[in-house]
């Protein structure tokens, strides 16, 4: 499975993905920002791991963009941010991410959310 990995932080993305691959998950391209990932996105990529807050674009808006387009609609998005407040996170699911982890986190939170996304019905079928 390929992940495209978002977070103005390069030392995020490096614990992002040390996590992923920690957990079998060895395929990454890497963004600093929504409007890159936005950019890096393609046919490829089965699965986007954003922080929220970012320049140029939040996750958040990535979220929406990525909603729109036909070749991304159904690619499932994990949340990975600091911001915990309800409201936030039912602002993300509204957005149309799939499910929301606050950091600081560990392989295995990480391994639990994305499994969660892929048995899910929406994300299957």
């Amino acid at each position: 499975m390929k992940f495209l990995v978002v977070d103005d932080s390069p030392t995020m993305r490096r614990i992002l993905v040390n996590s992923l691959q920690r957990i079998g998950h060895s395929q990454c391209v890497e963004a600093g920002d929504g409007k890159e990932a936005l950019e890096k996105f393609d046919s490829t990529i089965q699965f986007v791991i954003t922080d929220w807050a970012m320049p140029n674009m939040s996750g958040l808006d990535l979220t929406r963009a990525l909603r729109e387009r036909p070749d991304a609609a159904g690619v499932p998005i994990l949340m990975v941010t600091t911001r915990s407040v309800r409201e936030d996170i039912v602002a993300a699911v509204e957005a149309g991410v799939n499910n929301y982890v606050v950091k600081p986190f560990t392989p295995q939170v990480l391994k639990e959310k994305i499994d969660a996304i892929l048995a899910s019905p929406a994300t299957t079928g």
